[in-house]
């Protein structure tokens, strides 16, 4: 069931390129001490990815969302590594997610992908990011590559997976 977005704002941080967009349009789907379960349209309309589903894991240090093309057909599951800050505005929680740049991409034959690692070791070169942020970025791509490698991935993906089956059913 969606839930009401009031009293609650998600930003997505981004620092190549750099901007910080309030996820307006995202619908809530789930939400826990643990994790933040959404829907959305992509916000800039792209070839082939049209809408999805994403899991933001609160303490982990990463997204998993779930990418489905014009036709509804999966894509990927794709793996943004995070930085969470969390704050309260008045009666709202706020939650900035920082894109630390190296990111999973997770096919549906089982193909797993590692890119923007040149993107975190410029953005580190032009101190666009700090080595704190840098070292949280490996630390937390390497705990999610080791939960991919375990054959663990299903586990995150069924976070996912339950809250789509009822968002589909309504």
């Amino acid at each position: 069931m969606e839930k009401d977005m009031d009293g609650l704002k998600l930003y997505r941080k981004r620092i190549i390129p750099e901007e910080c967009v309030l996820l307006k349009d995202d619908i809530l789907l789930y939400r826990d001490n643990e994790v933040i379960i959404t829907k959305w349209n992509t916000l800039h309309p792209k070839k082939t990815l049209d809408h999805g589903y994403s899991c933001y894991f609160l303490d982990r240090g990463f997204k998993i969302s779930k990418f489905y093309d014009h036709e509804d057909q999966l894509i990927s599951w794709y793996c943004d590594i995070i930085q969470t800050e969390y704050h309260r505005e008045e009666d709202t929680d706020v939650y900035v997610f920082t894109d630390l740049l190296a990111d999973v991409i997770v096919y549906p034959n089982l193909e797993v992908r590692v890119v923007d690692l040149d993107e975190l070791a410029d953005a580190q070169r032009d101190r666009r990011i700090t080595p704190e942020e840098l070292q949280a970025a490996l630390r937390h791509l390497d705990k999610l590559l080791s939960i991919i490698y375990k054959g663990s991935f299903p586990v995150l993906q069924e976070y996912v997976n339950k809250e789509e089956i009822k968002d589909r059913a309504k």
